[in-house]
């Protein structure tokens, strides 16, 4: 079963002025180090044991997963879910519709020389960002997870992801198969969209399909197609924090009150 969020991918074209922007904006940012595919990162850790992964490549990857949709622009493009059962979650995905590979190792060496491992199923096509991609630590996950969870703006985790899509049955099919539980349905009327509200843990993620040619939404997929659109944080404020947009290197994050 999915435990919730473990983090979120926000992929930019330089990684020391994002993680430097990022760190301007409040969020304590720490070197992650680089994954022998050709990318490196920079991570906000919180409180609840999630984290923004904010990821850039150092040489040419045209193969990479992330590679082609950045080209498009920096943002937030893509969600990582943790699961107590790599092997099963995959196969229920799988035997949902969801294009989903089998898991595969992956690594990356920490700036301390440390080589943190993993395994990775990965959403594929036109699924990527839209079903999460699962994650299962070989190395102990603590090492992969910066324990510096601070931040100057008071964020302490992820609290509502926003993901663009068309149509929701499917979705509703892959979650409920996995989760075991109906959705809340849900309506937001700033963005002219209406959807489906899944808790995953201590996360909401909120599957939005618009409702009007208006819709941000419409104009979101069809620059980007279906994939995550927003995220509020939570945090110990009385009052919303408005981040500077330009700061954010394309990501739309926010506060939840």
């Amino acid at each position: 079963m999915f435990k919730g969020i473990d983090h979120l991918v926000i992929a930019v074209n330089d990684l020391d002025q994002a993680a430097n922007d990022y760190r301007r904006l409040g969020f304590t940012v720490v070197p992650g180090g680089k994954h022998p595919v050709g990318s490196h990162n920079a991570l906000v850790a919180f409180e609840d044991g999630s984290y923004l992964e904010i990821i850039a490549f150092y040489r040419e990857a045209i193969d990479h997963r992330w590679w082609d949709p950045l080209q498009k622009g920096e943002r937030l493009l893509d969600y990582c879910m943790q699961t107590d059962d790599l092997a099963g979650d995959t196969r229920k995905l799988r035997d949902c519709g969801v294009v989903i590979n089998d898991p595969v190792p992956w690594s990356r060496t920490r700036p301390d020389g440390y080589e943190l491992k993993w395994m990775l199923s990965l959403a594929a096509g036109s699924h990527r960002g839209v079903a999460p991609f699962l994650i299962q630590d070989t190395t102990p996950r603590e090492e992969r997870i910066p324990r510096q969870w601070k931040h100057a703006n008071g964020a302490m985790g992820i609290g509502t992801l926003t993901i663009a899509v068309g149509e929701l049955s499917k979705i509703d099919h892959w979650y409920q198969t996995v989760m075991g539980r109906q959705p809340q349905p849900v309506a937001d009327g700033a963005l002219e969209a209406e959807g489906l509200c899944f808790s995953v843990g201590r996360h909401q993620i909120e599957f939005m399909m618009p409702a009007t040619p208006e819709s941000p939404l419409a104009q979101w997929m069809n620059r980007y197609g279906p994939s995550p659109y927003a995220a509020t944080l939570r945090a110990m404020r009385s009052e919303p924090l408005l981040f500077d947009q330009k700061l954010l290197h394309g990501a739309d994050l926010s506060f939840g009150m």
